[in-house]
């Protein structure tokens, strides 16, 4: 006859159920402190990511209030060129010359220019930006029936006061192009030599152009090209400087009229 233990055997049990209920609270344990751990790595991920999208975008805006301003200060640093259009009346000389006027290439000039803008609104601006602007022309006279040719180079340093119409478009991002058109008187500061053409001191120029603001993080940056037309005759016709010498007179007197034009490529810094 055999007999069974049933304590023992029921102690067994218990004992085998409780190592597989520990066994599986670890394994539950583990699983929800990795999950747990991972929910916390992805909550920090996604603040930070966020905070860093947020610091980026402002970062993309640079200045975004720049424009609310009333009044805006800068200058300007640029290169110009300058031309000269000559209208000739077809003077004939005693000898039989009729002598032409052109300015065949174009030299590089130096400009610089103070900026005082006045915001109107939302989409215009008066600007005003008086400065300096360096160059010469190189003139080129000959006598077409013959070979006689002379060259002449005129320099001139005028003090500019343009005042412009500023009307900028939609900014994108830290971009915002405009057109600016406006009048711009000039003064011509430069010695005048007694050579065989003479301009004028003063000149009138209506001017018309393009740029672009460009929105820095410490600074605006905005570079424009500008086409400015003469209105006046440049041309000084009364010569009592050539007294001693008549001779340089007529290539004066070949002409009707002369009017400058400029190209004007400068950058603004605000």
């Amino acid at each position: 006859m055999v007999y069974i233990d049933c304590t023992t055997t029921n102690d067994y049990s218990m004992s085998n159920r409780l190592t597989q209920f520990f066994e599986k609270a670890h394994v539950y344990y583990c699983i929800m402190r990795k999950l747990i751990r991972y929910i916390i790595i992805c909550v920090t991920v996604f603040t930070s990511v966020s905070s860093s999208a947020k610091t980026f975008n402002d970062k993309l805006l640079n200045r975004p209030y720049a424009d609310n301003r009333r009044w805006h200060l800068g200058f300007s640093v640029g290169m110009h060129t300058q031309d000269i259009k000559f209208t000739h009346n077809g003077f004939v000389t005693e000898e039989g010359e009729a002598w032409v006027m052109e300015q065949p290439s174009f030299s590089p000039g130096f400009c610089v220019n103070g900026l005082f803008d006045l915001r109107l609104n939302q989409w215009f601006s008066l600007r005003f930006t008086p400065g300096m602007y360096f160059g010469n022309r190189d003139i080129t006279m000959y006598e077409p029936g013959s070979d006689q040719k002379l060259r002449q180079n005129i320099k001139s340093a005028y003090v500019v006061a343009p005042i412009d119409l500023k009307y900028s478009s939609l900014r994108y991002r830290n971009a915002r192009p405009y057109l600016v058109a406006g009048v711009m008187p000039a003064f011509d500061v430069s010695k005048k030599r007694s050579d065989e053409l003479k301009l004028k001191s003063t000149d009138f120029y209506i001017s018309v152009g393009f740029g672009c603001d460009f929105y820095l993080p410490y600074f605006k940056l905005n570079p424009e090209i500008k086409f400015c037309f003469g209105l006046s005759d440049i041309i000084q016709h009364d010569r009592p400087d050539l007294a001693d010498d008549p001779g340089k007179l007529k290539f004066t007197q070949s002409l009707t009229k002369a009017t400058s034009k400029m190209i004007v490529l400068t950058f603004y810094f605000e």
